[in-house]
Formats: C-alpha cells, sequence, structure tokens
C-alpha cells in the first residue's frame, strides 16, 4: 500500500459508546466521581488480553509460521473521561479517551503506545439537538464497525499488514467488511431522536489523496463531508436497527498534470434482535477511498479505484453465553495493502462468557485469506486461535 505497511501497525481500532441506544454487546459502566450543582465528572475503561496462536501460510516457505503472542483484541485498552454541565436549557458535554497498546518489544522498550482517539465538547438541547466539536470517530462506516458482533473479539491478523508480529492490535474485520472510521477533527450536527429517527452531518479535516507530484503538494478546497442516517424501531417482536452512512471529498494538486481525486463511500447495514437471537447485515461500497483506513493512513495516491465489502453476522445468547458466527469480505482493485488488487475475507467463530455484568471470556477462531487479483505471490491463509479475557467499568 505505496509503503504504508508501519500504517497498518501502528494505528490502533475503536470502540464508541452506544449504550444510550442499547445496542453495543459491550457491558458499558461508569464510576461517577463527581455529581453536584448540575455537574457530573465520571470515568469509564476497557482492559483486555488475549492468548493468541496464528498458523501464516503465506506464497513462498520464508513466510510460513506458527506464532504464539499475548496481545490485546480488536480493541486496544482505554480510559475515558466524561463531563457534563446543565446551564439553562443547554447541556455542555466533553469525553477525552486514551487508547493504550499493552505490547512493548524488544526494539522500542517500554515506549508504550498512547493515542488520543477522543477529545470533544458537546452542546445538546432537547428540542434542536446536539452539535459536537473535537476529534472524535468519523460517520461514514461508522455503526458499520460499532455494531459489529465480535467488536470485544480478536478478528484477522494478516501477515501481510503485519499484525502477527505487530504491536498494535488485530483488525477485526477491519479490511474484510468495512473501513476503519478513523478519529478525525470534526464538527458534527445530530438531531434529536425522532421517533428512532437520527440524523448526523459533519465537517470533516480533508485527507491528501493524491500527493503523488515531485513538484506539487495536494490540497483540498473544501473540508470531507460526511453523514449517518439511523432508524430504530420495533417489527413483528424484533428490535431494529438500520443506518446508511457516506463520505464525499475532493482533493487537488498544485502540479496541474495531476489529476484531481473524488473520493466518495456508502455504508449501509441493520441489525434484528428477537429473543435471544441477532442477525447483523451490512456492507459499503467506495471509490477513491481507502478500503481499509478513511483517512487513509500512510497518504496512498488514490485514483478513481473500487472496493466494497459486506460483513453477515448472527449471535445466540443462552444463559451467560453468547455464540456468533460472522463471515466478511472486502474486494478490492488495487488501494489496499496488495498495489494490484486483492480480495480480503475473513470467518469467525467466538464465544463470549460473561462472568458478571463487567466480566467476559472470550474463545475466537478466526480464518482470514487474501486472494490477490494477479497471480499467487500475494495470497495469504492465516488461522488464529484466541482465547483472553475483558474487563470493562
Amino acid at each position: 500500500m505505496h509503503n504504508n505497511k508501519n500504517a497498518h501497525t501502528r494505528f490502533l481500532p475503536l470502540v464508541a459508546s452506544l449504550a444510550a441506544l442499547g445496542l453495543t454487546p459491550l457491558a458499558q459502566a461508569e464510576i461517577m466521581l463527581y455529581d453536584k450543582d448540575d455537574t457530573t465528572f465520571s470515568t469509564d475503561g476497557y482492559i483486555n488480553a488475549f492468548y493468541v496462536n496464528s498458523k501464516v501460510d503465506r506464497d513462498g516457505e520464508q513466510f510460513d509460521r506458527r506464532q504464539s503472542r499475548v496481545k490485546m483484541g480488536f480493541l486496544p485498552n482505554y480510559l475515558g473521561f466524561n463531563m457534563t454541565r446543565q446551564i439553562d436549557d443547554l447541556k455542555l458535554g466533553g469525553r477525552a479517551s486514551f487508547w493504550v497498546t499493552i505490547n512493548d518489544s524488544e526494539t522500542n522498550g517500554t515506549d508504550t503506545a498512547i493515542d488520543v482517539r477522543q477529545f470533544y465538547g458537546t452542546v445538546t438541547n432537547s428540542e434542536w439537538g446536539e452539535v459536537l466539536i473535537g476529534k472524535d470517530f468519523g460517520l461514514f462506516a461508522r455503526s458499520n464497525i460499532l455494531l459489529d458482533e465480535l467488536l470485544a473479539g480478536y478478528g484477522q491478523v494478516s501477515d501481510t499488514l503485519g499484525l502477527v508480529d505487530g504491536g498494535g492490535v488485530s483488525f477485526g474485520n477491519i479490511g474484510t467488511g468495512y473501513p476503519y472510521p478513523f478519529p478525525t477533527a470534526q464538527i458534527t450536527y445530530r438531531t434529536p431522536v425522532m421517533d428512532g429517527l437520527r440524523i448526523a452531518v459533519g465537517i470533516m479535516d480533508p485527507v491528501d489523496t493524491n500527493d503523488d507530484s515531485a513538484v506539487g503538494k495536494a490540497y483540498q478546497k473544501n473540508p470531507r463531508t460526511e453523514s449517518e442516517i439511523t432508524y430504530q424501531f420495533d417489527l413483528g417482536g424484533a428490535k431494529i436497527y438500520s443506518w446508511i452512512n457516506g463520505g464525499y471529498q475532493t482533493s487537488d494538486n498544485t502540479d496541474h498534470n495531476v489529476d484531481s481525486v473524488t473520493s466518495k463511500g456508502l455504508g449501509y447495514g441493520v441489525q434484528a434482535k428477537m429473543g435471544a437471537f441477532s442477525l447483523t447485515g451490512s456492507g459499503f461500497t467506495a471509490k477513491g477511498i481507502n478500503p481499509f483506513f478513511t483517512n487513509n493512513a500512510g497518504e496512498a495516491t488514490l485514483r478513481e479505484v473500487d472496493s466494497k465489502g459486506y460483513l453477515m453476522q448472527g449471535s445466540y445468547k443462552f444463559g451467560k453465553n453468547r455464540l456468533a458466527l460472522s463471515y466478511g469480505k472486502t474486494k478490492d482493485d488495487g488501494n489496499g495493502a496488495v498495489n494490484t488488487g486483492a480480495d480480503y475475507e475473513t470467518r469467525g467463530i467466538a464465544l463470549f462468557r460473561d462472568i458478571n455484568a463487567n466480566l467476559t471470556l472470550v474463545a475466537e477462531y478466526n480464518q482470514f485469506e487474501i486472494r490477490g487479483h494477479e497471480g499467487s505471490s500475494q495470497n495469504e491463509d492465516t488461522d488464529t486461535l484466541a482465547l483472553g479475557a475483558v474487563l470493562t467499568w
């Protein structure tokens, strides 16, 4: 991906709370530190670790191996702080979350990576909605990833992407069903929830997508725009959550020999819950967008090329257990890890066992594969067994 392997191993995926709608598969709680005079301050957190064993089979025997690790899962560990204050008819809020990798190495010592995924403020009114300013996850592909049934699991660890030996997280279904809605500077407006319907529209800090000139400079006249429409309703005894989201941006270059790049993407999906059963289907289609990262980590040059993907999942709860099945696939014609294009596919099965409201044990088996569009040299098959625990508060 234009020599951006380090970008894949450096950036970590997400969790963002859907507790207000009761949709998150994770147990969400918080510790109230202060609640007085219409002002609150609280903290929440997430800690996880997995024993992982991956069997790698790539073209060329120099890559084939079985590797054991102790790593985080799809979600890194984080510590979050929340603030609210009611002033007349406005509720002011803020959130800062700090995301941490647990894997140091022989090369970086104890230089543990810490990054701030969220640092934003909100102004909310029950009549007209909410305005968010600061840094948060994007809107394009947002619900696709947040409603992943394996969010608290492990997922794919492509060796081609440097994930088997990397110090960061696994990739879940990133690149095999949806791109990652990267945290970014934004100004976003959300309507109130209106009979289950909510609309979010935001302007985001744009990204360079055509920086391929030795004499020119990529630039964007306008910000990136993203939006999401969600609709929650009951139907025949089932609770339905549906969504559609998208993003749009144009990037130019001061070198007039370099064509503009128009990036546009559409995400969609539906989740149905009935009793102990849950079914989720989602997908995306994009042009001029990195199929792994919406912020184009590594600044690959993205021309008018296509990527599309889908994710199908189901789960069943029995007692304190939840069994989840997952299948995801992304077709990419040249913007991902393999410049000539490839199909990326993940199959997974996971068992989640709730010990209590804040502690969950996880066992997962995952099969990941790459099939290059031009020859077998790009192919990969990696099978992974992951056993771990998740602690939340």
